[in-house]
């Protein structure tokens, strides 16, 4: 099989399976996190509570640019399905005007900003390269699903648009107004996570340093139950009423 087509087709298999990266990268940071603790240099020179603010930061604007690019897609579009690749229309505006994967950027600095608190250089290296082999063989799958359906119209777009870094000096406004039920429905999973991550090594952390868990109530804390909130919130919502469904057009 042509080197090109391995590719599409290992990012077929990675389309699928695109959760899972995650979970690895989370497993591998907690575990250099624990073993490589007296040596983080990356935080040395600042507290660790002072650093995971830098973090959150990073991953707040991941978070953000997903949330922008979520709230001005089209229906089954840009979505989370893993079945197979899905686009009823070819988003050309707005954020799409100036990257064409616009949530992966934002999926990159999410963790990104996650895998900064390993603290461990080597560690950030790893998810960089890891992030992007990943990464780059289900854009090959998607651009070449986009492809084939949408033809030169895709063709020409692509032409003039990069793939990750963002031409900038490219923008157009987009075409979709802006939804926020799309938005408030589509990231609780995202949004979660994030918190849940963070809070998980901030306990680690002063469990390392302090030999104890922390059992007062802290700033962590109460981030990670307003997001839990705001998830239950919304799974009861869509539950009894749908309204906020990402069926809406």
């Amino acid at each position: 099989m042509p080197l090109l087509e391995e590719m599409e087709s290992q990012g077929s298999f990675l389309f699928r399976h695109r959760g899972i990266l995650p979970i690895l990268m989370l497993g591998a940071g907690v575990l250099v996190f624990r073993f490589t603790y007296e040596s983080r240099f990356l935080v040395t020179l600042i507290p660790f509570s002072s650093w995971c603010y830098i973090c959150l930061g990073v991953s707040l604007f991941g978070l953000m640019v997903r949330m922008y690019t979520v709230g001005h897609t089209a229906f089954k579009s840009s979505g989370r399905n893993t079945d197979g690749q899905l686009a009823h229309s070819l988003n050309t505006s707005g954020i799409y005007s100036i990257v064409r994967h616009p949530l992966y950027v934002g999926n990159f600095f999410m963790w990104f900003g996650i895998g900064l608190l390993a603290g461990n250089i080597w560690f950030i290296a790893l998810f960089t390269t890891v992030y992007w082999l990943y990464y780059e063989r289900i854009m090959l799958a998607e651009e070449k699903f986009l492809k084939e359906k949408f033809g030169s119209t895709y063709i020409q777009w692509a032409q003039k648009t990069p793939a990750f870094v963002p031409a900038v000096n490219r923008w157009k406004p987009g075409e979709r107004r802006f939804s926020w039920k799309k938005v408030i429905n589509k990231e609780k999973n995202g949004v979660l996570a994030l918190f849940l991550v963070m809070y998980l090594f901030v306990i680690l952390e002063e469990w390392l340093r302090n030999d104890t868990l922390p059992l007062t109530t802290n700033l962590w804390s109460v981030l990670l139950g307003l997001a839990t909130c705001y998830y239950l919130v919304v799974k009861i919502i869509n539950k009894t009423s749908g309204f906020l469904d990402e069926s809406e057009r």
